[in-house]
């Protein structure tokens, strides 16, 4: 589904990345981790076109992303959600999620000022789209409150229904369980499965291995703009060169 090939990233003398190369498969959960600093959202940033690389190229599902716009780039069918969560906390559930519709309402500006047919039958669908997103995460209950009533883990999987909204092949997900407690990372990992059994596939990136380790079909593992690793979960958590990136080489 998407492949990077020998992708560079420099800003000035600054190498973020250097030659990355993986294939992430259609289908599953794939995890991307490293230490803070690793260029991991950079992966990410490059991916949706806010960055362009230095070097290498981009394909998702057989076209390559060079040069392409970030509103084209969802319409392709990739959706994004970011460690600092960007929810719109004066609208509703429901609105948030309507929001993430836009690029798929069947209805123009005319139809809207005008109130014709066209758009209240596009908006009636929206919405009901809209309620079954919420469901899938169980926030469809508190539809109509407002977004800045919901706890912190509530607001990241309105973010999830709303990254859902715009109808991806691929959703990305940066760093998911940051600032949560464990409870709250158990529940994520619980709708994050869901998600993936609903036929979406999942690119996720973090620096927390556990959730990882207990969630993903296949790892990369990115240090200093680097893959030192890539494999299973078993084959990453016995790695050596993963295990000195998190925990340090001993002293001889």
């Amino acid at each position: 589904m998407l492949q990077f090939n020998q992708i560079s990233k420099h800003f000035g003398g600054l190498k973020v990345l250097q030659d990355v190369s993986f294939t992430v498969p259609a289908g599953g959960i794939f995890g991307m981790i490293g230490p803070n600093g690793a260029g991991k959202t950079t992966v990410f940033n490059l991916l949706t076109g806010l960055l362009q690389p230095s070097g290498g190229s981009i394909a998702f599902n057989g076209q390559n992303l060079g040069a392409v716009a970030p509103h084209r780039i969802t319409e392709l069918g990739i959706a994004r959600t970011f460690q600092n969560i960007r929810i719109f906390k004066e609208m509703t559930l429901l609105e948030n999620v309507i929001v993430g519709m836009h690029a798929h309402l069947d209805y123009g500006i005319g139809d809207l000022l005008l109130n014709l047919g066209t758009f209240r039958q596009a908006e009636a669908k929206a919405r009901e789209r809209a309620l079954e997103l919420l469901s899938w995460v169980k926030l469809d209950h508190n539809a109509m409150l407002l977004a800045e009533s919901l706890s912190y883990g509530e607001q990241r999987r309105l973010e999830f229904a709303r990254a859902l909204a715009t109808e991806p092949k691929l959703l990305l997900l940066d760093e998911p369980v940051a600032g949560m407690n464990p409870a709250e990372k158990t529940e994520l990992m619980a709708e994050i499965v869901n998600i993936r059994q609903r036929g979406f596939s999942i690119f996720l990136i973090e620096h927390d291995m556990r959730f990882v380790m207990g969630l993903c079909d296949r790892i990369a593992v990115l240090n200093f703009g680097r893959i030192i690793a890539e494999g299973t979960p078993d084959e990453i958590k016995n790695n050596p060169e993963v295990i000195e990136a998190y925990l340090g080489k001993e002293d001889a």
